[in-house]
């Protein structure tokens, strides 16, 4: 059964296409605004303030608008790959705005941050036991050839990159050429997991993917803020520039708090665009795994665009230092899904990222705010240790560089493995870990080693689909240990699960799977209209979970948490224009986007 279900992946790959997104519509879609900007109206009804928008138009009617917008506020910046423009706005005007028939979806410019954790300091492995826990050894691939665009507070002109940032375009300039600089500091630490040369450390520090090639797409400022707008625009500037700038992969280690559907969101629209385009777009899911006041774990917290189907979204995996897989464990922050709203199985997967050491600058505000975080290498550079999903989805980028490229060499003259197919190897390919369930760790943990052997081994079908040209045992050894590939393939509102697929109008995968407008799951899940698992949810216009979960217009959690037009979890966390956890969180401190 094995053999058989390998020898059909190829058959999968070329059939996953981005899904549908079949969403249920936010509350009131009539107003056709965001969560956010519904509250806003209710709490600021009389108001006069100005509020940051994102206003998508049917076609043929921007100039109209904006015409009208410039009356009341100002045009800050056109998206013309979604029919839409970003404007400040009086609050008066918004729901005027919002009644015109030429407007298809009005959305917050949220502000966003980067998903770092605020837990930095206590001790860690090196980079070596990173590469070592993918499994990565001297002859693998290192992303020669490959691009990868890091969407984030920009990339310091760094030894360890040097003659490899091939680009940098500053968004929170209006998008403008500009000579590498990160004054915050989480660009350049994701820029370096991902392809860090560990020239400065003699090795020790090394990236992924040590032979890509980056392009720095700057969003975030020197205190790492940013907004929705400005990387709607940095990921439009990528799909333009595909070509000329070779793009293969887009790094996005920031989010802000879901506000609106998947299929309303810009955030996700351009993200989905992006993968259309051909490019792996790799999310982190964010770090709201946890209430930090009680330590009490929670779900539903993917933050956007994690919460885009056809991304790869990456929780956070800690190895505690060791090469050895079966000790893994998933740190409290990593945000556990599914999505909220629509409900999709997210994360896709975890990676290494718990209290990791990469490049920095002395000058970076992170730098300056965390000397606890300092980590000085073997000849004495200056590098960081940071951790949070943030650290993970920049792994797993690299990963994705090293499978493009491995892919490319097998088959020099075949089509670009699609982005689905990358996604669709990483996800068969992962090792499950013994404990977290599959809202927390999704299919299982990033192997690097198995998603080479995976791609060196396909080749394109007679109908250009992927195929297995020889036998792959589904196994990889990491550390000494033998590892089972999780073959299996979680996607939107739909998994793959199980012994053998069928392929007709629907997927059988096993006895116990149906892929079509329905899943059936063992005895004990239909997911269609509604689901039901085991003997305890309820899935369709509310959820009941056990005693403690009603998910319809609202979220009853258990005795603590009401998710309606706000989350209170416990007595401490509201949701809703901002995030306040505890008596002393804000989503816009700078403790990294908890």
């Amino acid at each position: 059964m094995i053999r058989r279900r390998l020898s059909l992946l190829g058959v999968l790959l070329a059939l996953i296409i981005p899904a549908q997104l079949l969403a249920s519509p936010p509350p009131d879609p009539q107003k056709k605004l965001d969560h956010a900007l519904q509250k806003l109206l209710l709490t600021k009804a009389n108001g006069n303030g100005l509020h940051r928008v994102i206003v998508r138009f049917k076609p043929g009617a921007g100039q109209e608008l904006q015409d009208l917008v410039n009356g009341q506020g100002s045009v800050l910046a056109q998206h013309r790959l979604l029919n839409a423009f970003t404007a400040c706005i009086n609050t008066k005007f918004l729901k005027d705005l919002a009644d015109s028939p030429l407007i298809e979806w009005i959305s917050t410019d949220a502000e966003l941050r980067p998903a770092q954790d605020g837990t930095m300091t206590g001790s860690s492995g090196s980079i070596d036991e990173l590469r070592g826990s993918l499994g990565l050894g001297e002859t693998s691939p290192v992303g020669t050839g490959i691009g990868v665009a890091v969407v984030d507070s920009g990339i310091a002109n760094s030894a360890e990159f040097y003659g490899r940032i091939s680009a940098f375009y500053d968004f929170t300039r209006g998008g403008i050429r500009t000579t590498p600089i990160d004054e915050y500091g989480h660009g350049t630490h994701v820029a370096g997991l991902i392809g860090g040369s560990g020239l400065l450390s003699i090795g020790q520090y090394q990236g992924v993917a040590p032979g890509v090639r980056l392009i720095g797409l700057r969003v975030l400022d020197a205190n790492g803020g940013g907004y929705t707008s400005s990387v709607i625009s940095a990921i439009e500037f990528a799909i333009n520039h595909k070509t000329d700038l070779g793009i293969d992969i887009i790094n996005l280690s920031l989010g802000h708090p879901i506000f609106e559907s998947a299929a309303t969101d810009p955030m996700v629209l351009a993200v989905e665009k992006a993968v259309s385009a051909g490019m792996v777009v790799v999310v982190s899911a964010g770090n709201f795994g946890t209430n930090p006041t009680t330590g009490r774990a929670g779900y539903t917290g993917i933050s956007s665009p994690g919460n885009a189907v056809s991304a790869i979204t990456v929780g956070a995996a800690d190895t505690h230092a060791t090469a050895f897989p079966a000790d893994d464990t998933v740190p409290a922050y990593s945000s556990r899904g599914p999505t909220w709203y629509d409900a999709l199985a997210k994360p896709d997967l975890v990676a290494p990222g718990n209290k990791l050491v990469s490049a920095t600058t002395w000058a970076t505000t992170l730098y300056q705010l965390h000397p606890t975080a300092r980590v000085w290498s073997n000849t004495g550079y200056r590098h960081l240790r940071l951790s949070g999903t943030s650290m993970a989805a920049g792994v797993t980028s690299g990963v994705a560089a090293l499978v493009v490229e491995a892919y490319r060499r097998a088959q020099p003259t075949a089509p670009a493995l699609s982005p689905n197919g990358v996604k669709a190897i990483l996800q068969f390919t992962a090792i499950r870990l013994n404990g977290p369930d599959a809202l927390t760790q999704g299919v299982g943990e990033l192997n690097a080693a198995g998603a080479i052997t995976l791609a060196r081994a396909l080749t394109p079908g007679s109908n250009g689909s992927p195929r297995l040209m020889s036998w792959v045992d589904p196994v990889s050894v990491i550390g000494g240990y033998t590892a089972a590939w999780s073959q299996n393939i979680v996607w939107g509102e739909n998994i793959v699960w199980g012994e053998n697929i069928v392929w007709g109008e629907n997927i059988v995968w096993g006895e116990n799977i149906v892929w079509g407008e329905n899943i059936v799951w063992g005895e004990n899940i239909v997911w269609g209209e509604n689901i039901v698992w085991g003997e305890n949810i309820v899935w369709g216009e509310n959820i009941v979970w056990g005693e403690n979960i009603v998910w319809g217009e609202n979220v009853v959690w258990g005795e603590n948490i009401v998710w309606g037009e706000n989350i209170v979890w416990g007595e401490n966390i509201v949701w809703g224009e901002n995030i306040v956890w505890g008596e002393n969180v804000l989503w816009s401190d700078d403790g990294g986007g908890r």
